[in-house]
Order: structure tokens, then C-alpha cells, then sequence
């Protein structure tokens, strides 16, 4: 018997953009398996007028609190009035900042979004985001020797969720579909520079992908063949024949998110490095 979902209140409170504070919520959520967060995100809170208004709708839906506001003032003002309404509160950044003092012998300088400075990481990260939208689905392959990583694959097995991650974090990643019986680009066979991934997955798993998607009117389009197992098996064949004829690593994403797959690849990157 299927157990009810419960729901609680997750309130995320930062004075940058909460993307830290998002990640730790949902990681921590994930492990609660029949509990469902409603998350309510405050971004860029550093004054106490914002906290006051955040409060109100706090109190309004009490449930966890988590924060990361560098600022220690409004940080006890947190603290304080989540004490007052007996709600449990954690500071996500304090401890770990607690740690790095220890360890290096000083305090944190306790600069507001100093994770978000345009420095030259910044603009590194922007660059692989514009490279890797302009080599998507296997658009300008001769400049494939520019990249970083080549993500190969058959329809939707996440070449380009995973491309455009990637890029996120300052890797330039292009993607080349495999489609059955068409020679894959000289370029991709003769690169040198880049690593060169495969990305496959169940042929039960990519079936229920496609039949989840909006299909097209091309012109020539067979929607049952798209979706057949037995069509995709043979895709999926040939993808694997493509990758072991010229040694490319190979990763299954059937049940991978998007972020293991991409942990994955940095991983063959580092080693192959």
C-alpha cells in the first residue's frame, strides 16, 4: 500500500542568489522519500526591512528555516526570531565557514555574494555557455577541435541538458546526434583536443523519453518508428558500434540525473587529462 505524501514549509533565506541554499534544501529533502517541501525562496535579503517582510510570510506557513546571510547582525535577527516562533533554524554557510577559520587561521572576509564576482572564472563560464548553444545538435562541426568535451548519442539521451550543464560550470561542450546509417562528421573523427563522450541508455527508458515528446509534421517523420524498441535497439547499436570503433569512453544514463552524468565526464576528463 502506497503511503500518503506529507508537506512541509522549507523557507530558503539569502542575501544572494539562494542557489547554494537550494541545492542543500533539495539534497537534504530528497532523503524523505513520502515528504514533500514546498520551497519558498527569498533571494538577496540584506536589509532588516526585508527580513521583517520574509517574516511575515514566515509566520504565515511555519515550517524549516534554512539561510546563508554572511552579514552576522541580521544573522542573529534570523536566529532570534525563528527562536521566538519556535521554529527550527539552520545557518547552511556558518559551520563550514567555521571550518575554513580553523583551518586557515583567520577570519572570512563576510562578502555579500562574493561567489557571483565577475572576475575572469565569470566570463570563462559565459564564453563555454555561448560556445556550447552554437554547437548544439551538431551545428558548426568543423569547429569541434575548439572544444573541451563532444557529447555524442542518439535522440534524448540528455546531449543537451548535460551540454549546456557542463558549460555552466566553464567546460565548452559540443553535441553530435548519431542517427541510424548516417556517417558521423569527419571533424568528430579526427579531433584531437576534445574529449569525446557516448551517452546511451535502455532502449525502454529513451522510448518512454520520445513518447513524452511533442512530435514534430516534418516531412517524412515516423512517429512509430521513433518510439519503437526494437527501431532504437538498433540505434542504440550503432552508437556503440561508432564508440567502441574508435575507443571512445561510454556512459549509460538510463538512471542517471543530469548532474551525475555530468559528474561523470568531469571525472573521464580529469583522468584522461
Amino acid at each position: 500500500m502506497n503511503k500518503p505524501q506529507n508537506f512541509f514549509h522549507l523557507h530558503l533565506v539569502s542575501d544572494a542568489t539562494g542557489e547554494t541554499l537550494l541545492a542543500a534544501g533539495r539534497a537534504a529533502s530528497a532523503q524523505y522519500k513520502h515528504t514533500r517541501a514546498i520551497e519558498h525562496i527569498y533571494p538577496l535579503v540584506r536589509t532588516e526591512k526585508q527580513l521583517i517582510k520574509v517574516f511575515e510570510d514566515i509566520e504565515e506557513q511555519p515550517g524549516i528555516v534554512l539561510y546563508t546571510i554572511v552579514d552576522q547582525h541580521l544573522a542573529a535577527i534570523v536566529d532570534k526570531r525563528c527562536a521566538e516562533l519556535g521554529l527550527p533554524c539552520v545557518s547552511v554557510l556558518e559551520p563550514v565557514l567555521t571550518v575554513f577559520q580553523s583551518y586557515l587561521g583567520e577570519p572570512a572576509g563576510r562578502r555579500v555574494g562574493a561567489q557571483h564576482v565577475l572576475d575572469a572564472e565569470y566570463f570563462r563560464r559565459i564564453e563555454a555557455l555561448n560556445f556550447t548553444m552554437e554547437h548544439d545538435d551538431g551545428q558548426l562541426p568543423a569547429d569541434i577541435e575548439q572544444a573541451d568535451i563532444v557529447l555524442i548519442g542518439i535522440s534524448r539521451t540528455s546531449k543537451t541538458p548535460t551540454s549546456i550543464y557542463l558549460a555552466n560550470r566553464g567546460i565548452k561542450t559540443a553535441n553530435v546526434p548519431i542517427v541510424l546509417g548516417v556517417p558521423i562528421p569527419d571533424s568528430l573523427v579526427t579531433a584531437q583536443s576534445p574529449l569525446i563522450v557516448g551517452l546511451v541508455a535502455s532502449a525502454e527508458r529513451i522510448s518512454q523519453v520520445r513518447q513524452n515528446r511533442l512530435l514534430g509534421s516534418t516531412v517524412g517523420f515516423e512517429a512509430q518508428d521513433y518510439v519503437d524498441r526494437a527501431t532504437i535497439a538498433e540505434e542504440l547499436a550503432y552508437a556503440r558500434q561508432i564508440c567502441s570503433r574508435h575507443g571512445w569512453p561510454m556512459i549509460d544514463v538510463t538512471r542517471r540525473s543530469i548532474e551525475e552524468t555530468a559528474a561523470a565526464i568531469v571525472a573521464l576528463r580529469n583522468k584522461t587529462r
